[in-house]
């Protein structure tokens, strides 16, 4: 199937699955279901275009397998954590915010907005599935390694800053050990580098190179739109978290300044 068919099923899928997500969302009012189902999302992407090609190459197969790992694992860790919490304030807020207008603007403002930035990530991910080639490249090492990196501190620091905010000693405090030691945001660095390593491996088929659409959409929402200005607004009116970002570096891992 050629590529630009797998774009139009891939972008249908994302369309139908944010609109069910929006649709439970309504009933249960919590908005906030959106982010649990954003790593769902991707593996729905994945698993499409690979069982719409059929064409099961150990590229395309081991691509699904990570995508897989990192959605599963985000995916589960935003519900254990936002279980029985109601919606997140970001989504109370707006709810306030947009009155009567609120259920349309939900709907495209958040699930349709968050829908289309899913397809541009997933780029890379179609464009594998749609020029299978079986032969390996040294991109694809290149690249497996890359996400392995990406998906160390994404995971690891997650679980070390759920280990700290679960210890009731730590309230008040800022969590600066661990690979927070040497980033404000280790979690979100990782992200970062793991859609960078699946586009290295799409660098070994045809039109891989467009694909660069992919990692550059989360990185700039990462580095300048809802990742770290987002929580960076939300701290620095903390003294302690104020002298932490004097010495530590905000995204890519540093040795901290003395």
């Amino acid at each position: 199937m050629e590529l630009s068919q797998l774009l139009g099923i891939s972008a249908l899928v994302i369309l139908a699955y944010m609109t069910v997500l929006f649709f439970i969302a309504q009933v249960r009012r919590d908005n906030s279901i959106v982010d649990i189902g954003w790593g769902f999302g991707f593996i729905l992407v994945a698993l499409t275009v690979l069982l719409v090609q059929e064409e099961f190459t150990p590229r395309q197969l081991i691509v699904t397998a990570l995508i897989a790992l990192w959605g599963f694992r985000l995916s589960g860790r935003i519900l254990k954590r936002n279980w029985g919490k109601g919606e997140d304030f970001r989504y109370r807020k707006w709810r306030e915010e947009w009155g009567k207008y609120f259920t349309l603007r939900s709907y495209f403002q958040v699930f349709m907005l968050q829908g289309f930035f899913m397809w541009l990530i997933s780029i890379p991910v179609v464009i594998i599935a749609a020029r299978p080639v079986p032969e390996f490249h040294w991109l694809d090492f290149a690249g497996i390694a890359i996400w392995l990196v990406g998906f160390y501190f994404e995971a690891v620091g997650d679980w070390q800053l759920d280990r700290f905010l679960a210890d009731k000693q730590n309230r008040g405090k800022i969590l600066d050990t661990g690979l927070w030691r040497y980033s404000r945001h280790p979690n979100y660095f990782g992200e970062v580098v793991m859609w960078w390593g699946i586009y290295a491996i799409s660098l070994s088929q045809d039109w891989g190179w467009a694909g660069i659409i992919g990692p550059l959409t989360i990185t700039v929402l990462i580095l300048f739109v809802s990742g770290v200005p987002l929580l960076e607004r939300s701290m620095m009116n903390n003294q302690k978290y104020r002298a932490y970002a004097k010495r530590t570096s905000s995204f890519f891992p540093l040795p901290p300044k003395k």
